[in-house]
């Protein structure tokens, strides 16, 4: 086994109020209504599970932000930075965040999505999730409308009745 890291390995770590900076300049770069600094800080003082997707060379390539409820998560925000989209970067996160779930016990993991963001719904598809429903004009959009959103699920195998 080679323990040398390639200039392309990425590693996941806990996210910190010194990363915040980094990954809000990510989220306003990625989204026409990013999540402000004031709802990472929220979401890192709440507990919340909060990783960090970072390079060899240090670069934040993405982030996850999940809330824990009592037998599940929901995966509040995941965000790879532009830049780096496209290189498995979101299913490397995906895979994290599902251990994460297992290793808390929870059976299912929860998402809402923009329904015009094609390519996440076609990653979350992918990788497994499943359409449960639509939420009404959950997402701000452009010109004072509102956006729906599909809410989707995934059951994790090895969750909460893996250890009962």
């Amino acid at each position: 086994m080679n323990a040398v890291l390639r200039d392309d390995a990425a590693f996941l770590l806990p996210m910190t109020v010194a990363d915040v900076g980094a990954v809000s300049a990510i989220e306003a770069a990625a989204y026409d209504f990013p999540w402000t600094r004031g709802n990472f800080l929220d979401s890192l003082a709440a507990g919340y599970q909060a990783r960090l997707l970072k390079s060899a060379a240090g670069e934040t390539l993405g982030y996850f932000i999940a809330m824990k409820g009592v037998d599940e998560m929901h995966l509040l925000n995941i965000t790879v930075a532009s830049s780096r989209q496209g290189q498995g970067h979101g299913r490397r996160m995906l895979d994290e965040l599902v251990a994460l779930c297992r290793m808390l016990q929870a059976d299912r993991l929860w998402l809402e999505v923009r329904q015009s963001n094609t390519r996440a719904s076609a990653l979350y598809l992918r990788y497994g999730f499943k359409h449960i429903g639509v939420r009404r004009g959950y997402y701000p959009a452009l010109h004072g409308r509102r956006e729906d959103a599909a809410v989707m699920s995934l059951e994790i195998a090895g969750g909460r009745d893996a250890v009962e």
